[in-house]
């Protein structure tokens, strides 16, 4: 039974979890929350909560190797080169026909950082570049919190569970690569 206000030890166990800025720590914290009764609102608000945490700790830390970059001729010359292909590969996102739901997806398929990087790319500040990518990892949070809880009312075993979910966090996305890029791809030859 979950209580209506999760107890603060408990609360911190599954952010503790969310807060690993790796895949794994989704299901696990899913799983643990549902554990220790923590009810799926709660949940998501400790998700969105250790999003915000990561934009707080690592935009700092983006501004502080700018900094570095800035100082070191060799460095600057790669960031320049890095900066010119990012404009190249964003230039398909920009603009007023694809819109924020493009950058949302970006970090819903890459990683938040990669998201707000992009969204800054194209011309987003601070505030709204980290907006387009807490909404994109929020969703894959929705996707993955929503698979862990529905795979473990069948298997009734976290560590079982947990395993599959991150087997398909790692094949799922390889299987779609392959499928559009050989399947998918034949079709449009004419």
């Amino acid at each position: 039974m979950t209580d209506i206000v999760p107890s603060a030890a408990n609360m911190l166990s599954v952010l503790k979890l969310f807060i690993i800025p790796v895949g794994g720590g989704i299901p696990a914290g899913v799983l643990l929350a549902q554990t220790k009764g923590v009810a799926w609102p709660f949940t998501t608000l400790l998700y969105l909560v250790s999003d915000i945490a990561l934009a707080l700790a690592f935009e700092p830390i983006l501004r502080l190797i700018s900094v570095i970059v800035g100082e070191i001729p060799l460095l600057t010359r790669f960031s320049a080169a890095l900066k010119a292909a990012t404009v190249r590969s964003a230039a398909h996102i920009s603009g007023t026909s694809t819109g924020p739901l493009a950058l949302v997806m970006v970090s819903f398929g890459v990683d938040p950082m990669t998201g707000r990087a992009t969204a800054h790319a194209v011309g987003h500040g601070f505030i709204a570049s980290w907006a387009f990518a807490i909404a994109g990892d929020m969703l894959y949070f929705a996707v993955i919190a929503l698979t862990t809880l529905r795979l473990n009312a069948y298997f009734k075993d976290p560590n079982t569970t947990m395993l599959i979910v991150l087997g398909a966090m790692f094949v799922v996305p390889m299987v779609v690569r392959y499928l559009r890029t050989t399947i998918f791809r034949k079709g449009d030859e004419p």
